[in-house]
């Protein structure tokens, strides 16, 4: 039997996904589902780096999963996107992880020699999705997390100066890290709610960006239940 883990911060940017799950099979407890041939188990860590690490790692050294997905919403830095477009996020970095300059720059840990920028699970001060390169259904992107959501023009200009990254979102390099160095295969999908922009609830298209997710969510599992989504 596979095991499959579905991750997300909250439950509401995967709601539909678990509705299609629940009239398909009643789950058994913890969110597992169990299937004929696959066992699918959704992880809720919570919003940000520091719980989804732990709820992650906790989750991976409990149990052996064939592949885990790592399913939300992000703000895209790219204004190429478009609101609700789904994409597979090949690469991360912890975005904000360093120092602040006297004059308001920015240095990494990379520059600061605290971390090598070669050291496991990092190539070239980014983690890059070893696994992602089997699946090639959605646009890939690069992408940054980070522990504060940019809203100010400031801010926003100094990190697309810094960043090669197309969307920021709050707990997708827990995933990177955490998968690479327990060498987990896994897949991290985000639909675009907003562009990262000075801060304007009002332009935000939550609703979309939810419903296009699950759209591929539930293709995704339909996919493996009917064993056809497979990896080159």
């Amino acid at each position: 039997m596979k095991n499959l883990l579905i991750v997300a911060a909250t439950e509401f940017e995967i709601a539909p996904a678990l509705q299609w799950l629940e009239q398909q099979k009643a789950p058994d407890t913890n969110r597992k589902f169990s299937f004929k041939e696959l066992e699918i188990s959704v992880l809720l860590t919570g919003v940000g780096l520091p719980l989804a690490m732990f709820q992650l790692t906790r989750a991976l050294t409990t149990t052996r999963y064939d592949l885990v997905i790592n399913a939300g919403i992000a703000g895209a830095l790219d204004t190429r996107l478009e609101l609700g477009a789904v994409v597979q996020v090949i690469s991360e970095t912890f975005a904000d992880l360093g120092v602040e300059e006297a004059d308001g720059s920015f240095t990494d840990l990379f520059k600061l020699n605290l971390i090598h920028p070669e050291a496991p699970p990092f190539q070239d001060r980014k983690m890059v999705n070893t696994f992602g390169s089997a699946y090639d259904f959605l646009p890939k992107v690069h992408g940054i997390t980070v522990n504060k959501v940019h809203g100010a023009a400031p801010s926003i200009e100094q990190l697309k100066r810094r960043s090669n990254a197309s969307v920021e979102s709050m707990e997708g390099a827990a995933t990177f890290y955490t998968c690479l160095m327990l060498q987990t295969p896994f897949l991290e999908i985000r639909s675009i709610s907003n562009f990262v922009e000075p801060r304007n609830r009002d332009a935000w298209k939550i609703p979309l960006a939810i419903e296009n997710l699950n759209v591929v969510l539930i293709d995704m599992l339909a996919g493996l239940l009917e064993n056809k989504l497979r990896a080159d």
